[in-house]
């Protein structure tokens, strides 16, 4: 979980240059895999469950920035921000 969280951690670097959704997704994304390794470390539940939530606004965040990439480009306009 420590290296899937500094890769993702690596890939976030990369998307400076891109979109906030796009940045957004790999930024919870990082946090995701270091909160799941700490929980997992420390044996701490709640960090567990914080996770969880976590995950559940990194899955909504990817959705939206998939739905918007894929509207925005077949509208030709903007139909969903992506900042």
């Amino acid at each position: 979980l420590v290296m899937w969280g500094i890769f993702t951690l690596v890939m976030f670097i990369g998307t400076l240059k891109a979109n906030r959704a796009l940045q957004l997704v790999f930024a919870t994304l990082a946090i995701l895999f270091f909160l799941l390794a700490i929980g997992e470390l420390n044996g701490n539940g709640t960090i567990t469950v914080v996770a969880g939530y976590e995950g559940i606004l990194c899955g909504f965040l990817a959705v939206y920035a998939g739905l918007a990439q894929v509207l925005n480009e077949m509208y030709k306009k903007t139909i969903a921000p992506l900042g």
